[in-house]
């Protein structure tokens, strides 16, 4: 990508730039306090019944719902785009690399991540391989999870509980930008002058910008 190196914020002296970073503090505290307000909405949603017919293979065979929570009782579901013979979805893989391998904060509170995609175990064992990811990924067979839990023909993040007397009940469904709450390297970058450097943003006039999706790549596709 081109960089317009004319593309540079105001130069200020430090005091007025120290009451321009003061006055978006502001914003910022009323922000994080409006997330606070929803992330306590979201805890007094009501839930829903599921009926725990929904079968998956994993690495060690076939497995039920149930059996996603791995003995927590939080599970936290994301339908990723990957088909049988497919290219991996960019997105879906950024996803991935955000995650990592060390989902043990999240296991301390009693809740488990996964992944699930129609491939089968052999190309999402191939791909993780590939990749370095190593997060819980199941196959889920003819798309009847994700057809059912709102992924459709792209992804969804779907939450669920479980209550040892009265099977699983899902609590809460993200997709679109949704999404993005997994994305770290897209809140890095909101944090830089040029922003994603995507064409949809609200940028100064000459910041670098090239349309969304088409700088994606796999992480290990960037050198080429």
């Amino acid at each position: 990508m081109a960089v317009n190196e004319t593309a540079l914020p105001k130069v200020v002296s430090p005091d007025e730039w120290q009451q321009a970073c003061n006055e978006l503090l502001v914003k910022e505290k009323q922000l994080t306090r409006a997330q606070d307000a929803l992330a306590a909405e979201r805890r007094r949603l009501p839930m829903v019944a599921v009926k725990d017919d929904y079968t998956f293979t994993g690495p060690e065979g076939e497995v039920a719902l149930i059996d996603l929570f791995d003995g927590r009782r939080q599970l936290i579901v994301y339908c990723a785009m990957l088909e049988p013979g497919a290219s991996p979805c960019q997105g879906c893989s950024m996803v991935m690399d955000n995650i990592g391998d060390n989902l043990s904060h999240v296991n301390a509170r009693d809740t488990t991540f996964v992944f699930t995609s129609p491939a089968p175990q052999q190309e999402i064992l191939a791909l993780q391989k590939r990749m370095g990811w190593k997060a819980p990924w199941y196959t889920d067979h003819g798309r009847r999870f994700a057809d059912a839990f709102g992924a459709g023909k792209g992804f969804a993040v779907n939450v669920f509980i479980r209550d040892d007397d009265n099977g699983v009940y899902r609590t809460w469904f993200v997709t679109a930008r949704g999404g993005e709450l997994f994305d770290t390297h897209f809140h890095l970058l909101d944090l830089t002058p040029w922003g994603r450097q995507e064409t949809w943003e609200d940028s100064p006039e000459g910041w670098p910008q090239t349309p969304p999706y088409e700088w994606w790549r796999m992480h290990d596709q960037y050198d080429t």
